[in-house]
């Protein structure tokens, strides 16, 4: 071999570039359509990919847009992973998420405190 091919896989790539812990996730993301490459819907996890190429995707919470910047040849160290790609993710402030409704720990809720946490109410718990 004499070095790394133009192109490779898509569900390889984003395991090697670490946005996914296996390769199984990552195919399993791709082959349900999950994500973009260039704002085309690809639907299987063997869909060649090459330097350059946009890829969309969603990721925890929040969805994330990389573009390519090199191919790699193995799944190695968390600095060589973020050379593979450049983020182009827009960061949304934390504030904006919206979170589930909390007990604040006073003890177990009682049956009301149970039903305000249900109705979400924004007093609730006051």
């Amino acid at each position: 071999m004499t070095g790394p091919a133009e192109k490779t896989r898509l569900d390889k790539w984003l395991w090697q570039a670490r946005f996914f812990k296996t390769r199984a996730i990552a195919a399993r993301l791709a082959g349900g359509g999950r994500i973009r490459v260039n704002g085309a819907r690809i639907e299987k996890p063997a869909h060649q990919v090459a330097p350059g190429d946009v890829l969309t995707f969603p990721q925890a919470r929040r969805v994330r847009v990389v573009r390519i910047l090199a191919l790699g040849e193995r799944r190695g160290p968390a600095p060589e992973a973020r050379a593979l790609y450049e983020d182009m993710t827009e960061d949304a402030p934390e504030n904006d998420v919206p979170r589930a409704p909390r007990y604040e720990g006073k003890g177990r809720p009682t049956k009301r405190d149970r039903r305000k946490l249900d109705r979400n109410d924004p007093g609730a718990l006051d």
